[in-house]
């Protein structure tokens, strides 16, 4: 099925802009930027809470 497969593509790219995202606030965290790390990690619960939605769609695998 196609939808499945876009799924698991939307999926992936997801998983990396979520990993990018926690690298640039854990840099900006290290360099005393707290107002831009808060709102980075914020992101980061964003599209982690958007992964767990996705994995749980009937008969998406990963």
């Amino acid at each position: 099925m196609d939808s499945l497969a876009e799924l698991s593509s939307l999926t992936s790219t997801l998983e990396d802009v979520a990993r990018r995202i926690t690298a640039v606030a854990d840099d900006a965290a290290r360099s005393g930027d707290e107002e831009v790390a808060s709102e980075l990690f914020g992101v980061e619960r964003s599209l982690t809470g958007a992964l767990r939605r996705l994995r749980r769609l009937p008969d998406h695998s990963r």
